[in-house]
């Protein structure tokens, strides 16, 4: 059915549960698999007495990115195991779902598979949900896990 599926790694989101209901599909179809985490380029910076005490350097907020996307991309391509190919992208965007969408488009996915949050009430409200963002934007079909 699919021949590319992207699957964005959301720290909070990457479950064995969810990582073996993608590995069953990937196998299923015979298709391609990759994983990304979209990473904030922007250092964050934290305001003090004397403010530049506290700024982060661009290179090691970028070496601070790297390394948690490569620990969450490993994690969770343990968790869909060794019968299935797995690529990994990191990408850089300030806003998530089109860091996302970016993803897609160098993948050269056909579909996106992700989780949603869940998020409910007045956080839901104030807050969406990057979920939610995708497939409101997406031109590919998104399936929500």
């Amino acid at each position: 059915m699919f021949k590319n599926i992207l699957v964005p790694i959301v720290d909070d989101m990457v479950t064995p549960k969810s990582m073996k209901m993608i590995a069953d599909l990937v196998e299923q179809d015979g298709a391609a698999l990759t994983l990304a985490y979209v990473s904030d380029p922007r250092a964050p910076f934290v305001y003090a007495k004397k403010a530049s005490d506290y700024k982060v350097s661009d290179a090691r907020h970028k070496k601070a990115c790297e390394e948690h996307a490569n620990e969450l991309l490993a994690k969770a391509a343990k968790m869909i195991g060794k019968n299935v190919s797995v690529k990994t992208l990191h990408e850089y965007n300030a806003t998530v779902y089109e860091g996302i969408l970016a993803a897609a488009k160098k993948a050269k996915a056909d579909v996106i598979m992700m989780a949603s949050h869940k998020r409910t009430g007045l956080k839901g409200v104030f807050m969406g949900s990057d979920t939610h963002a995708v497939i409101v934007h997406s031109k590919l079909p998104v399936v929500v896990i």
